[in-house]
């Protein structure tokens, strides 16, 4: 049966303030004159799509007596269906939205508002276990907040997408989804899309901006400036990737940096062969040297149990380090301690392993950078806080991981933040919701990345045996991310 709505709208439009009722031969049409605001109905239920106009998808009026519009083609990269004026600036657009696929990864579906062209809009999307509220400028989606939601993927949402000069609010289902206000895009038309999914729509409505529906604030936060960007051909959240706007709860973020990922690596001033472990108390400043293994540490494999060039002592510092090829283990640390300006130019198993036993440790990297990562670059086998900043990475399979099957088991922190990875990147964190790990993501740019670009892999942790990935988006309490740019 149609998802019922409060009486049945015309086919039409409201322009310049005066009521026109257009002809389902006539389509759909609808312009705003000075004096008056945009306005615009449609629910479809006279079969027609005239008025509108697709840039890909198969798109129709279902006949199985629902006479909802469809976009039928789940393999369509990106599907369109666009209406109204490209003059329209402020106005509130909204829509009922029934996802029938989001089994891709990246899939999504949802409405569009200040359409300027095939790939320049604000969008509300309904992913996996979430909605979204994302920019699109040209070849980048940025996503501006993101809200976990569980039934993302079953029945129908109301959607609203409000924009109002520099501020874009989204609401589904009368929840917002965020409400930021630093908006790039001034006017444009609205539309309806999906991202390797297939939807149906109803009850399309544009009106001039009014009070807000009633509404629950999210329970993750979402910062007043823009995050995630992804191609426009594909949909994020990653990424995206999720969260920020008005919330009560959220998990802290971490700690903001204006310090610029550096774009260019230090050239080593010589280079030094380790054939034993170099272990360090206090602090040690490598001044730039490279270090690369020899003899029991020769090895640059993916075998586990390799020892490390550096073993970090609790309380430790490593500084201005390059580390060559082999790398063997990379860096140990048995407790707290930092790495700054710490550089792998060729990652062996892992480039930093953080273990000690004490919950309140805290490993910090800070500056430097990574390459060549087969799988993790960063491993985090004991309890605590890990904490990665102003760092860069370029061909890696994750940036993060919280471990998977040791035997002893604990509940990690990871907070990432003003760090830029180049891919290809298989993930950026990895974390196991069922034992208590939680991820906070902020100010990341992957370049290379699209919107199935995967932020947050998140598994259910074991002892023994291979862990299992359970979701590949971020659900706002084991992993929350924000201001992540896909380019």
């Amino acid at each position: 049966m149609k998802h019922a709505m409060a009486g049945r709208r015309r086919r039409g439009a409201l322009i310049g303030g005066f009521a026109v009722v257009l002809v389902a031969a006539a389509g759909l049409t609808a312009t705003a004159f000075a004096g008056g605001g945009p306005s615009l109905s449609d629910n479809f239920e006279d079969g027609d799509t005239s008025g509108w106009s697709k840039s890909g998808g198969s798109w129709s009026v279902a006949t199985d007596g629902t006479k909802a519009l469809k976009q039928g083609d789940n393999g369509s990269e990106l599907a369109r269906f666009f209406a109204g004026d490209s003059g329209w600036t402020d106005y509130s657009l909204q829509a009922s939205v029934r996802p029938l696929t989001l089994a891709a990864p990246g899939a999504s579906a949802g409405i569009a508002a200040r359409v300027g062209g095939a790939h320049q809009f604000e969008r509300l999307v309904l992913v996996s276990g979430a909605a979204r509220l994302e920019e699109v400028k040209g070849s980048s989606v940025t996503v501006l907040s993101s809200l976990p939601l569980a039934t993302a993927g079953s029945g129908w949402h109301k959607l609203r997408l409000d924009v109002s000069g520099t501020r874009v609010t989204g609401y589904v289902d009368g929840r917002v989804v965020g409400d930021v206000t630093t908006a790039k895009l001034t006017k444009g038309r609205v539309g309806l899309l999906t991202v390797d999914a297939s939807a149906s729509f109803d009850d399309v409505s544009v009106s001039a901006v009014g009070g807000a529906p009633a509404t629950t604030a999210p329970t993750t936060t979402t910062p007043a400036t823009p995050t995630t960007t992804a191609p426009a051909t594909t949909a994020p959240a990653t990424t995206a990737p999720t969260t920020t706007a008005p919330t009560t709860t959220a998990p802290a973020s971490p700690a903001a940096t204006a310090t610029p990922v550096a774009a260019t690596w230090p050239t080593p001033v010589s280079t030094t062969t380790l054939t034993a472990t170099r272990k360090i108390t206090g602090s040690f400043d490598g001044g730039n040297v490279r270090f690369v293994g020899g003899g029991d540490l020769g090895g640059d494999g993916q075998d586990e149990g390799q020892d490390p060039m550096f073993q970090l002592a609790d309380g430790a510092t490593l500084s201005n380090v390059i580390i060559g090829s082999p790398a063997a283990d990379g860096v140990h640390c048995l407790g707290t301690c930092t790495l700054r300006n710490v550089w792998w130019q060729d990652v062996g198993e892992d480039a930093a392993t953080f273990k000690g036993t004490s919950a309140s440790q805290t490993m910090t990297v800070v500056g430097g950078g990574a390459m060549h990562a087969s799988d993790k670059t960063f491993q985090h086998n004991g309890p605590g806080t890990f904490v990665i900043k102003d760092f860069q990475a370029s061909d890696i399979g994750k940036l993060y991981r919280s471990c998977g099957n040791c035997s002893k088991q604990y509940a990690r922190k990871v907070q990432v933040s003003n760090v830029t990875v180049t891919t290809p990147l298989k993930a950026l964190v990895g974390v196991n919701a069922n034992l208590g790990d939680v991820a906070t993501v902020a100010k990341v740019t992957v370049v290379g990345g699209t919107s199935k670009t995967v932020i947050c892999a998140i598994f259910k942790g074991v002892t023994s045996g291979e862990p299992t990935q359970i979701s590949s988006v971020p659900d706002g309490k084991s992993c929350t991310a924000t201001d992540i740019t896909l380019k």
